[in-house]
This record gives structure tokens, sequence and C-alpha cells, in this order.
């Protein structure tokens, strides 16, 4: 794998429902057509410059040197730190990404800071060791469609649906708090075969769900009742998490009323139980 160095990591996240974050990679093995934003904006930074390059990814070697500077300055301002909005910290098949982004984990951890994680990947069994991971952390995977012809299409190098969905269910049984980001969700004229009833239900097991529109998508927002269709899907999310005792965020923009109390939900300890 690549390598490369930064000056800095840790930085206080815009997205709505985060905190601080970290991303000790730059690129992204998974290769999403989305288009995805991290690469679009890391083109846009001059980062890389081609669709070829974001595919090799650069593991931060010194991330963990900067964390120990890192820390101390912005502890007290800290709820939590994700990982990661610009790339994978469990990057399918990089072993290297994965031994990084557990010990960063366990470093943050061990400062008494909670981290919250997204993935396109799969969990590593050994983050159920308590001794070395805190209880606190909340780990997530990004599920927009359980088609594996849309995968290959949209996520070609990510990991295989049920893959991804049997290994966050791993770590709810070892009494782990588990999440789901809906997003970017597709209209139907691009996953033909949609089952969104479906979807929710192999997720019921989950403590959270965020869900968002697909934006910078011509043929999305070309899509024939595209707002309503964001809107029914919405009130689906929030009906079965109600029913169900899940915490949901609806993202701004996917729905025409927006709840801003709820992208509190990471800030809050999680009270519900499935």
């Amino acid at each position: 794998m690549l390598e490369t160095t930064r000056k800095s990591l840790l930085y206080k996240s815009s997205v709505e429902y985060a905190d601080f974050c970290i991303n000790h990679v730059e690129g992204c093995s998974h290769g999403c057509k989305f288009p995805c934003y991290a690469f679009q904006m890391s083109k846009r930074w001059g980062k890389v410059r081609t669709y070829e390059d974001w595919l090799k990814p650069k593991l931060v070697v010194n991330a963990l040197e900067l964390l120990n500077s890192e820390i101390p300055k912005y502890k007290d301002q800290i709820k939590f730190v994700h990982l990661s909005f610009m790339t994978d910290p469990f990057m399918y098949k990089q072993k290297k990404v994965k031994d990084m982004t557990l010990k960063i984990i366990e470093k943050l951890n061990k400062n008494n800071i909670k981290c919250t994680v997204l993935t396109k990947g799969i969990y590593p069994k050994t983050l159920e060791n308590k001794e070395r991971y805190t209880e606190k952390n909340e780990y997530g995977i990004t599920l927009v469609s359980i088609n594996e012809n849309f995968r290959k299409g949209f996520e070609p190098g990510s990991s295989p649906y049920e893959d991804r969905i049997n290994s966050l269910r791993y770590l709810h049984e070892k009494g782990l708090k588990t999440w789901v980001s809906i997003e970017p969700y597709p209209t139907p004229n691009l996953d033909t075969n949609q089952n969104f009833s479906k979807l929710l239900k192999k997720i019921s097991f989950v403590d959270k769900i965020v869900f968002g529109k697909l934006n910078y998508n011509v043929q999305s927002t070309q899509f024939k009742n595209n707002k309503e269709f964001y809107e029914e899907c919405a009130s689906k999310v929030i009906e079965f998490c109600q029913k169900k005792g899940i915490d949901y965020h609806i993202k701004f923009g996917t729905q025409k009323e927006y709840n801003k109390n709820t992208s509190t939900m990471f800030k809050r300890v999680c009270s519900t139980t499935t």
C-alpha cells in the first residue's frame, strides 16, 4: 500500500450528526460511483487527479504520532470521534488500513474518547475485546441496497452486502452498539430491484439508522417524483424505527420537514433496545 504523512489529523466535522473526525487514509479502493463525494472533493482539492488514483489508497503512516499531540489539545472539546467521512476505516481486503484503524480506536478509547465508525467493509471480531475497546463505541455500515448487481455496479470494491450485515450483527450479538447509514439511497431507476422493506427488516437489530437521499446524480434528480419518493422512504424509516424502538435521523434535504433535534443521536447515550 502507498504511504503518506500529514501535519494534522483530528478536525471538527461539519456533518450534521458528527463531532470530531479522522481520515487516516487518502483514497478508497471501494471505488463507489454514485458519484463519490469524497472523491469529488479530493479531486477538487488536488489530492488526487483521476479515479484510478483514488483507487490506490495512501495510508497516513504518522497517524498515531499525530494523535499523541492532538488528543491533549482537543480532548476537552471532543464528544466523540468519527471514522471516517473521506475514506473507509475498514476498507475491504486492506489489512494495513484495518490494522491502523484498530490502533487509532484503541488509542482514542484509552483516552476516554468514544468512537463512531462507518464502513462498507467487514468488521474484525477483535472489536469485541472490551479490554482494548470501550463499549461506548458505535459501529455502523453503509447499506443502500441488498441487490448484489447494484453493488457490483456502484460499489465495485466494497464488501458483499450479506457479509457486511453479518459482521455488524456479530458485534450486536456481543453486546456492542450498532447502526446503519442508508445513504445515499438510490432512486428506482438506478436500483431496479429495490426492496426497501426487506432492507429495513435485515437491519432491525441495530440501535440507530441514518437515512439520506442520493445527491449529485443526474439520473436520480431526473427520476419522476423524486421528492415524493424520498418523502415516502423517509416516512417508512421513521415508522419502522418508532415501531422497533430504534433511534433515527433523516438527513437534511431528504424530507420537506427537517427535524434537527435527531441529529444529536450520537451525542447522547443510546437508551433503545431491539
